[in-house]
């Protein structure tokens, strides 16, 4: 009988200690009154200078001031759109973990080995996500976690999923390519970021302007919630995207990648000065970035948990998976992505398209290739085949032409909808009127969409081949 009250009560004790014992605890802010958000054209919301609406099918959000006024705007013009990207995480949990007990365990799992996740990022980070936390209440998931706790993880969740054997991240796609190799000389930056996390990532992105006090503005493709940044573009023409990799291990007390990402935007000008930012600061999970800027450089930096940063160049063009080239090609995790995943079959197709091309790359060549579903040598593949640049597990899209300051975003569904140009240099001017330019400007819907070929592959329940062992 004592027995099994100690097999009993003993799970339950210690629950409620790791909760005690890893409650992340949120600084203290000074919260300004923001006044009343207020309906505006077809659906909009307007909060003093921020705002959001909807381009074409995407949403785009302008947020500025200070960190504190950030993370409140964020709270309270895209709340119904976080509850239901929570909503839709927390289904997903319940869905693969249908066992409560089980769930619960994983949580304490992850509360002690994440227990310092706030650790490794910026002050000025912390009281942008505790003002944000402070704006969300009433919190419908207060229960599952504290709202600054969760936040803080979900900040981190680029970084927690890239800790999964499986990663639902080392999927992505991308080049640059600029001089003889583009129209007009331009420097292009096209990249699909695959991440299967459901369709609110998809249907649901949302294209952030940031002008946050002193920093050069940035716009940023994410999710609402998530004003860290995994693609984006700043004002002075610096872009980045990340990609999943796999190297060393794990450190919960590292910056988020996100995190550094929006520090790059926010002060570099050069790919140079994006590299440097990159070196100076700790990551958490080990990845991939690629850079270019209005200049026409261009660079791959591999970054891992206690590794130099490894820089890598070529020209005209510079093509990426998810692997890496460098140092850490032979780390062990390295090694098992190549074996394991499609990184090498999507890097060769992408060698041969960029190869290929009789005439120099326009945006729209660019989206082609993106969109690609064939394999190595034109090889014909099932729809939905991973080892095909697009596999239709992307939840963005963009071209981006650093030269004009113009970022094409797809609408979803995955890479089929339109592309929406967002002219930056309009958008991240901070002389113009917010909101001003309404203009939709799109590159045409992949024709998948009206030929019968995806409803066909949704009805069949959406297969995805083309890996061994298939990601979970």
């Amino acid at each position: 009988m004592i027995g099994a009250s100690l097999l009993i009560g003993l799970p339950a004790v210690a629950h409620v200690a790791i909760g005690c014992a890893t409650r992340l605890e949120a600084p203290p802010v000074d919260v300004a009154a923001l006044g009343e958000v207020e309906a505006s054209g077809e659906g909009g919301r307007r909060l003093g200078e921020a705002y959001v609406r909807r381009r074409g099918e995407i949403l785009e959000v302008r947020l500025a001031g200070s960190p504190e006024a950030i993370g409140q705007q964020m709270a309270r013009l895209l709340r119904p759109e976080m509850v239901s990207i929570e909503d839709t995480l927390f289904g997903q949990f319940r869905r693969f973990v249908p066992i409560p007990p089980v769930r619960a365990l994983m949580i304490d799992v992850a509360r002690l080995r994440f227990r310092g996740a706030d650790q490794g990022m910026a002050d000025l980070r912390r009281r942008e996500i505790a003002a944000q936390a402070l704006a969300f209440q009433p919190d419908p998931f207060d229960d599952f976690l504290p709202t600054y706790h969760r936040f803080v993880f979900l900040h981190a969740l680029y970084d927690v999923s890239l800790s999964f054997e499986h990663s639902p991240l080392l999927g992505c796609s991308s080049f640059v390519a600029r001089g003889e190799a583009t129209e007009g000389g331009r420097v292009l930056l096209a990249r699909n970021f695959d991440f299967e996390a459901g369709d609110d990532f998809d249907r649901g992105k949302a294209v952030f302007l940031v002008f946050e006090d002193g920093r050069i503005p940035y716009a940023s493709v994410s999710w609402p919630g998530f004003v860290g940044s995994v693609t984006g573009m700043n004002a002075e023409g610096v872009t980045l995207v990340v990609h999943g990799g796999r190297a060393r291990d794990v450190v919960p007390g590292g910056e988020p990648v996100p995190h550094t990402m929006r520090e790059v935007l926010a002060r570099a000008r050069t790919v140079e000065e994006a590299v440097a930012i990159l070196t100076e600061r700790a990551p958490m999970v080990s990845h991939i970035v690629l850079l270019a800027d209005a200049h026409g450089d261009a660079a791959v930096v591999e970054r891992a948990p206690g590794a130099t940063a490894h820089v890598r160049r070529a020209a005209p063009v510079l093509p990426l998976t998810n692997h890496f080239e460098g140092p850490l090609a032979a780390d062990p995790k390295n090694l098992a992505i190549e074996a394991n995943t499609s990184t090498h079959a999507r890097r060769r197709r992408l060698d041969e398209l960029l190869a290929s091309r009789a005439a120099p790359l326009t945006v729209a060549d660019a989206v082609e290739i993106l969109r690609d579903k064939k394999g190595v040598g034109g090889a014909l593949l099932p729809l939905g085949d991973r080892r095909a640049l697009d596999a239709l597990i992307a939840t963005h899209a963009i071209v981006a032409d650093a030269t004009e300051r113009h970022l094409w975003v797809s609408e979803g569904p995955r890479l089929a909808g339109r592309f929406v140009r967002f002219d930056l240099r309009s958008l991240l001017d901070r002389s113009g009127a917010p909101g001003d330019d309404a203009s939709v400007v799109t590159l045409p819907a992949d024709p998948l969409l009206t030929d019968g070929r995806f409803e066909a592959w949704k009805a069949a329940g959406e297969p995805h081949g083309g890996e061994t062992p298939p990601p979970r």
